[in-house]
């Protein structure tokens, strides 16, 4: 099995209607109607969503095949560098004539739809938007025998379309770090990027783990989806830039970080508290 296939040789496609998070974000922390603004609106986006993270949930579901965000860009170039280190493709949406709104829901379910029917290896999709406009293609992409993972804020998310998904997620409880665009003070950040590097191993073998026991409902999971599930993490990632000569030998070596047994057919890892 190559890294990029799944038991079932099944796809994720993750699809975001990027500035309705952002704009939930941003009332969330600057208050009620904070982004509807024109002043604030219509300027440059300072970054408040942990685009990594996201992903990472959307990977624990399987490698992801489409990673499409719809937005009006012109405003979010702060987002740059997340954004390109996470591959997402860009749909860019001008608002029409004097309206404000973009109309990324409307487009973003027209591509859903149209995706599932063109490509059978779709196994799950991710949508990423707390509106209620997004229930006709639930029932879509459910009657496709895909399936439908919803992601939002709690503040913002119309509770119809989050119980018509299969699973929901908040986006608060993805979040236990601060993202990369939160750091303000350059010396500070390098030493925090240089502790962070020494303890990559760590945290991705954590990440990997966390990620497949929560999608599994169970903190044990087998030793032998973690490398896969590490590669949809980063796919650049190799042990032997760390210092160890295999895979295996990495989950050795960090048995501070995880607890190993044998489980039925293979040996099964959890996180040590």
């Amino acid at each position: 099995m190559s890294t990029t296939e799944t038991d079932d040789g099944k796809t994720v496609a993750l699809y975001w209607d990027f500035e309705n998070l952002h704009a939930s974000l941003c009332e969330e922390h600057f208050g009620e109607g904070a982004y509807g603004k024109a002043d604030s609106r219509f300027k440059a986006q300072e970054p408040l969503i942990d685009v990594q993270a996201v992903v990472e949930l959307a990977s624990s579901f399987g490698p992801i095949a489409i990673n499409r965000a719809y937005c009006n860009w012109q405003f979010f170039g702060r987002y740059r560098d997340a954004l390109l280190q996470a591959a997402v493709e860009l749909i860019q949406l001008f608002p029409p004539g004097g309206s404000a709104k973009n109309g990324a829901d409307i487009k973003l379910c027209l591509d859903a739809t149209e995706d599932i029917g063109r490509f059978e290896h779709i196994g799950t999709v991710v949508i990423v938007g707390g509106d209620s406009d997004f229930m006709p293609v639930a029932q879509k992409i459910k009657a496709a025998g895909r399936t439908l993972v919803g992601l939002g804020t709690r503040r913002s998310t119309n509770r119809h379309w989050a119980k018509s998904c299969h699973e929901f997620r908040y986006y608060e409880n993805l979040v236990d770090r601060p993202s990369r665009e939160e750091h303000a003070d350059a010396a500070s950040d390098d030493k925090k990027d240089a502790a962070s590097e020494a303890n990559v191993p760590a945290e991705i073998l954590k990440r990997a783990v966390k990620l497949l026991a929560e999608t599994k409902g169970d903190p044990w999971v087998n030793k032998g989806s973690i490398w896969h599930m590490i590669k949809r993490l980063d796919p650049t990632f190799d042990p032997k830039d760390h210092g160890y000569p295999n895979f295996p030998a990495m989950v050795k070596a960090l048995e501070d970080v995880v607890e190993v047994k044998k489980g039925d057919s293979d040996q099964i890892v959890r996180v040590r508290a």
